[in-house]
């Protein structure tokens, strides 16, 4: 098996099926009909410094503002840090993709750094935003469960 089914409110993330491979990771789909709309990961993870880092893509622009990115940042940061036992997960963004970063920073991640000139796109340098969340602050925003 690729990875276990998360489910959220309002999206899934499930390993790939052979139609998703043009996608591969976390496949995002819609539970309410079953639509592929993006992807994402938790990739070069460190296991004895207990890190990784992540990424997400909407692919489906038709798709884009309406959550669906936050609520797979929210379930893969808390598959990162309960399951896998992760004390500190990182990300990226483009400089300018705003939407992202604030997606980011309402799932817990903040600030660490700016990677200047990172990206090369469309024949320019962009930098890039650098966040991270540690296991102990995502932990004290989570509801308690008895």
């Amino acid at each position: 098996m690729l990875g276990p089914v998360l489910e959220g409110e309002r999206v899934r993330l499930e390993p790939p099926r052979p139609e998703y491979l043009p996608a591969c990771q976390w496949a995002i789909v819609l539970r309410h009909n079953g639509k592929l709309i993006g992807n994402t990961a938790i990739e070069k993870i460190d296991w004895r410094n207990r890190r990784g880092e992540t990424g997400t893509v909407i692919g489906e622009k038709d798709e884009w503002g309406k959550g669906y990115a936050g609520g797979s940042m929210r379930l893969r940061t808390r598959y990162a840090f309960r399951e896998l036992g992760l004390e500190t997960v990182t990300t990226l963004v483009v400089q300018g993709n705003d939407a992202s970063r604030r997606g980011l920073e309402r799932a817990g991640y903040r600030q660490c750094g700016l990677r200047r000139r990172y990206y090369f796109i469309d024949g320019r340098w962009h930098d890039a935003w650098q966040g991270e969340i540690l296991k102990d602050e995502w932990e004290a925003t989570q509801e308690k469960t008895p």
